[in-house]
């Protein structure tokens, strides 16, 4: 859970700038909501005095607030350590307090209690986030002393106390290291006090942090506070394959997830009958293969058939080990597996359309000009065709045409009527309405026809060559 002013950038907040570090202390992991907060104690009650101070990566130390300081979550405190003193954030104060100490066992005796000294001044806040700026560097640098003396070990953090006199180096390892040559370059190379912690690899991914593989963060660097042991016979009573690469999380061990709901596979398992009891039946001996927790189904196969399953129900199963307590057998698994409801096979339709699958074997052509001149041959092909053109007369129709053409009149036809006042030729004939052909010339380009029914347009004067075609024209005008 995040505050509403932070937006996650590159793995920092980037709304308050203060990377996991800000007033409502909401970005940090294993933050417990005070939902006690805005209640009221009742007259007469004091607040209880103990505060939750955290420190980096989440640990957690609980400090007696013995100088009654107003304290609220988010501050700057100084609490005193074994030698000096160190510097966190309180991340809880009041009733809840009481609650956690009382699930964690924190005693509360005199000689075990931490005190609070301060709040933390500008001074004492500046010496601390100098020290936490070293961090980074010197692990590297340990992780290489470390590889020089040939320790089988692995320095996974470092933590420096808020005074800056005492570095925790927190390693991990599989069996004892004698560490103390270690000890000596460390003290000899940083300057400071040296101490080293080893820690489990649980402990390691839970200071580290990371994403598991269902795609969320670590279940024990966000919320799980105890590590309960895992072992293999939990992915069994789940029927898991025992596939060390898909059972372990990121520090290698078993995954705890895998204790979440081992409880639940439990009580179901009550119910089924044990695997190893085999079925006597007159056919033969059947031996379990296969059990299915949620429908409560389980599979048989008899000896020397051990490709023949035979599906039957928790119930048929403790039925049929009851009468075989009883020295009797059944004639067979085949009446009991008759019973079982068949699976109803579904026949899944195309929902993706009826489109042929075959629709994109062709490619399309990408040049618009191929696709063109196969359009513009393809339209007279068309037109030279069989089909029947409506704009053409039946037999019949031609018929009565050329009978009223026969009984109009000479002045009927409108172009016959009209008078002919054009000048006429050399040849002494009248001039049509149509304008003489002109002759193809060299010099002009992309010359157009004459239109039938308009008088030729004025053409410009060529003075190297004119052709009869043009003088014919500047008569007729």
């Amino acid at each position: 859970m995040s505050c509403q002013s932070c937006s996650t950038k590159d793995g920092s907040p980037g709304g308050c700038k203060n990377n996991g570090t800000c007033g409502t202390d909401s970005c940090n992991k294993l933050t417990v909501f005070d939902w006690l907060s805005n209640m009221s104690l009742p007259n007469g009650e004091k607040p209880f005095d103990w505060v939750e101070v955290r420190y980096k990566n989440g640990r957690k130390l609980y400090y007696h607030n013995a100088e009654a300081l107003t304290l609220s979550i988010g501050d700057i405190v100084a609490t005193q350590a074994k030698a000096g003193h160190d510097i966190g954030m309180v991340t809880l104060t009041g009733e809840l307090v009481r609650v956690q100490m009382k699930r964690k066992n924190i005693s509360q005796k005199p000689e075990d209690v931490l005190k609070i000294y301060r709040k933390a001044s500008q001074k004492d806040i500046d010496i601390w986030q100098v020290a936490r700026d070293k961090e980074e560097a010197m692990k590297v640098r340990a992780r290489q002393f470390a590889i020089d003396l040939k320790l089988q070990m692995k320095i996974s953090d470092i933590e420096f106390q808020g005074d800056a006199s005492k570095a925790t180096f927190y390693y991990t390892a599989e069996e004892r290291v004698d560490f103390r040559e270690l000890i000596k370059v460390f003290a000899r190379e940083f300057r400071t006090r040296i101490e080293m912690k080893q820690v489990g690899f649980r402990q390691e991914a839970s200071r580290l942090g990371g994403i598991g593989s269902c795609g969320r963060e670590l279940c024990c660097s966000t919320w799980l506070t105890d590590f309960r042991s895992v072992s293999t016979s939990a992915a069994r009573y789940q029927q898991l394959s025992l596939n060390p690469q898909k059972l372990a999380g990121q520090c290698g061990k078993l995954k705890c997830c895998l204790n979440y709901e081992l409880d639940t596979y439990l009580d179901a398992l009550k119910s089924f009958p044990k695997t190893e009891i085999k079925l006597r039946t007159e056919k033969g001996t059947a031996v379990c293969q296969k059990t299915d927790i949620f429908k409560g189904h389980m599979w048989y196969a008899y000896e020397g058939e051990w490709m023949n399953w035979h599906k039957i129900t928790t119930k048929q199963a403790n039925e049929i080990i009851s009468i075989n307590k009883k020295n009797e057998k059944v004639a067979s698994l085949e009446e009991y597996a008759l019973d079982v409801e068949q699976e109803v096979a579904v026949e899944f339709e195309n929902v993706v359309g009826q489109d042929s699958l075959t629709r994109f074997d062709n490619p399309k052509s990408n040049n618009k000009r191929k696709n063109n001149r196969r359009r513009k041959s393809n339209k007279p092909a068309q037109a030279k065709g069989n089909k029947p053109n409506p704009k053409t007369p039946n037999p019949k129709q031609k018929q009565e045409q050329g009978a009223k053409r026969n009984n109009r009149p000479a002045n009927s036809n409108k172009k016959s009527a009209r008078p002919n006042n054009r000048p006429a030729n050399k040849k002494g004939k009248p001039t049509t309405g149509k304008a003489p052909e002109a002759k193809s010339n060299p010099n002009q380009k992309n010359t157009k026809p004459a239109n039938t029914n308009t008088a030729p347009r004025k053409k410009k004067p060529n003075n190297r060559r004119k052709p009869q075609a043009n003088k014919n024209a500047s008569k007729e005008e």
